[in-house]
């Protein structure tokens, strides 16, 4: 089999407020304490790829997927390492699966809800147990019901195509412990919750068996 790309989509729903930071060094006094990150075009909220790919590897390295659960991810398990990359094996040096930064695709529907900001300021507080001094911050969060278009693209060569099915089962696996999970901050107190509808598998470039890595992705996400 000669090279083929494959990308594979999903509409990220998010079903809890979303908090993913971005850097506020220089934020104006007012400002709030901890904002999410930001398409500096559009100044709407984006989801980078680079948060989607940590917290499934993350999540993947905790599994019997990965037989050395480690800090270090020069130590993760050959399936792991060559989806997701390991700077320490010169055969995985750069993994299968390239994780797109997400959009928020739904504006116009909110827009039609009455939403009028896409982000919402959550106030929480902190109390010293001890001095039972308050420390209040201001933590910036995407609203619930928002839209982000998930887009994975997936590489197919001679090694690979031996190992499709497995590859499948990782990314598959991968999505359903996200949901069973959280993304981004603070997720022990109940932000970060998201799903992932309508997957969908297209070849962008080269030959591939199209439908049966649909039917592997489909089958429990």
């Amino acid at each position: 089999m000669t090279l083929a790309k494959l990308r594979i989509s999903a509409t990220l729903l998010v079903e809890t407020g979303l908090h993913i930071g971005a850097s506020n060094a220089f934020a104006a006094i007012g400002a709030t304490d901890s904002p999410v990150i930001k398409d500096a075009v559009t100044n709407l909220p984006i989801i980078p790829g680079s948060s989607l790919k940590g917290k499934i590897r993350s999540l993947l390295s905790k599994t019997s997927y990965n037989t050395n659960t480690t800090k270090d991810l020069g130590n993760d398990s050959a399936i792991i390492s060559r989806n997701f990359g390991n700077s320490k094996s010169k055969e995985y040096k750069i993994g299968r699966m390239l994780f797109r930064d997400a959009f928020l695709i739904n504006k116009d529907d909110l827009e039609r809800r009455g939403v009028r900001t896409y982000t919402e300021v959550k106030f929480e507080n902190t109390i010293d147990r001890i001095t039972a001094e308050a420390n209040p911050r201001q933590i910036e969060r995407v609203i619930r019901d928002s839209e982000f278009g998930f887009e994975l693209i997936y590489e197919v060569n001679h090694q690979s195509e031996q190992e499709i099915v497995e590859d499948m089962q990782l990314l598959r696996d991968g999505l359903l412990l996200l949901e069973m999970d959280y993304l981004g901050g603070s997720g022990s107190r109940g932000y970060g919750k998201v799903a992932f509808k309508d997957l969908t598998v297209d070849l962008v470039f080269g030959e591939c068996d199209v439908e049966r890595i649909q039917d592997l992705l489909t089958k429990e996400v």
